[in-house]
């Protein structure tokens, strides 16, 4: 996996994953009651997503609610984001992280589906770090199958959703591994919603590409394609992601 590549003051995101609380330069998370740890994945969406005039913003799935974070740290004082969670252990937990963060009145949480979600406005940006894993063993856990298994989410669900949800010129950003990448791209497409950036991600300049990072639009924008590299050699992180991350990591 790739989180036990990066490491942050010495120690690798691994153990810091397996620790109560995430810190970041201007919030910390607390993520022991949730499915899913902070990880590389949200980092890299959180940092990476094209905030410009969003006003409006949905994160699917937040968890620990730290990809909503993010975003309020990212945008103007005047941007208001909801963050939707199924899982009421997660919600609860991500309402907490919100309330002791500097931006408890930017983000709201909301226990619910996305299928149940009907706000009363649209969104300029929809996010998120969506379950994934199709054709896989299902974990022991059902709060670990919801957040990893795209069963109680299925990539048709979340895209037909989104496009509800977005206003005519909004954006739908996510990441996902390379070969459910493809597949969540080619669905994307086919429900007529167009590819304007795409980031294939590398652990190493060697290692074959761990992750897709995509940003469609409902309205056609000129495509941009580029490729991240986390490390330049064994110790060093890259330039391109030490620029990438450094309002956010210690």
């Amino acid at each position: 996996m790739i989180e036990s590549f990066l490491f942050l003051k010495g120690k690798s995101m691994k153990a810091k994953r397996q620790a109560k609380v995430f810190h970041f330069k201007k919030f910390s998370v607390n993520h022991d009651r949730c499915a899913m740890k902070v990880g590389t994945d949200s980092v890299l969406l959180g940092t990476w997503v094209n905030v410009d005039h969003a006003r409006r913003i949905l994160d699917i799935g937040t968890g620990s609610g730290v990809i909503a974070l993010m975003l309020a740290q990212r945008t103007n004082e005047d941007a208001l984001i909801d963050a939707i969670e199924i899982e009421k252990n997660d919600a609860e937990q991500a309402t907490e992280n919100v309330l002791q963060s500097p931006w408890p009145v930017k983000i709201s949480v909301h226990q619910t589906s996305l299928q149940e979600f009907h706000p009363d406005h649209r969104y300029d940006l929809i996010v998120s770090n969506p379950p994934y894993f199709i054709n896989s063993l299902l974990p022991p856990s059902q709060e670990r199958t919801k957040a990893r298994h795209a069963s109680d989410l299925t990539f048709e669900e979340l895209i037909s959703h989104s496009l509800r949800l977005l206003k005519s010129d909004g954006r739908l950003a996510v990441v996902l591994p390379f070969a459910e990448g493809n597949i969540f791209k080619s669905i994307a497409i086919e429900k007529q919603l167009h590819l304007i950036r795409e980031t294939a991600f590398h652990s190493r300049e060697e290692k074959p590409m761990e992750r897709w990072l995509f940003e469609f639009s409902c309205i056609h924008v000129k495509h941009q394609s580029s490729r991240l590299v986390l490390y330049d050699n064994i110790f060093e992180q890259s330039k391109e992601y030490i620029n990438l991350t450094k309002d956010f990591y210690l």
